[in-house]
């Protein structure tokens, strides 16, 4: 007897659903519906607010931190050119954490339930919607305990008078990679640098998805040749 495929119901709150989707999950994903207005997460309301953030949001919350880390480093003893050093370094930590995580985590293969609906509140919500302006961004709670579980790694891992400026650059490059992502689906580029960025994760969504990982830089898929073919999108 023949199993009969699940179909989501775009009218319902889709979390509790594409978990049912199995091994078809995947390519249901990459199929981007391109609409501003953004799906029901869930159907409890306090949920589904704390699944929406404006993109101000990230730069007014999380810049006033990296200037308080810096401004330990240079209590301890740092100078200007040592601060610069440490932060350029953080920045450059971001993008590789940048390119890993969205190849390795947003990108996984899921096929069982619970996997499935995890991988969908990651990243999978993103393709299937890309154009929902209120998820582009990463809600600051969840940010917080993430910046927990580095910030004692950075503190294990370096000197105490580098360790906040390191992480502090490390948390400048979210900033700019949430802000810049925000303005790669919604902004109107006219420089050429921006032009390109646009273009090529663009190409990202809707022509390769299991290539061009980087949003700031295309950097680290140079270095690890998951660059994709110059053809246009």
């Amino acid at each position: 007897m023949a199993v009969k495929s699940f179909t989501v119901d775009l009218d319902k709150p889709l979390v509790f659903q594409v978990g049912h989707l199995g091994e078809a999950y995947n390519e249901w994903v990459h199929q981007p519906i391109v609409s501003k207005e953004g799906p029901r997460f869930f159907a409890n309301d306090y949920l589904e607010i704390l699944t929406r953030t404006a993109w101000w949001v990230i730069p007014l919350v999380w810049l006033p931190v990296v200037s308080w880390l810096v401004s330990i480093s240079f209590r301890m003893g740092l100078t200007l050119p040592q601060v610069a050093l440490a932060m350029v370094g953080g920045i450059l930590i971001w993008t590789l954490m940048e390119y890993v995580l969205h190849r390795f985590l947003f990108h996984m293969k899921t096929t069982s339930y619970w996997l499935n609906t995890i991988h969908y509140l990651l990243h999978g919500f993103h393709h299937k919607h890309p154009m929902d302006g209120m998820r582009l961004v990463f809600p600051p709670a969840a940010t917080a305990i993430i910046c927990v579980l580095f910030w004692n790694m950075f503190r294990l891992l370096s000197p105490p008078s580098v360790a906040p400026a390191l992480f502090g650059g490390t948390l400048l490059g979210y900033v700019a990679y949430d802000v810049t992502h925000y303005y790669l689906h919604h902004g109107k580029p006219s420089k050429r640098l921006t032009q390109d960025l646009k273009r090529y994760h663009l190409n990202h969504h809707f022509r390769i998805q299991s290539k061009g990982f980087g949003v700031t830089s295309s950097l680290w898929d140079h270095v690890f040749g998951t660059v994709p073919s110059t053809k246009a999108v």
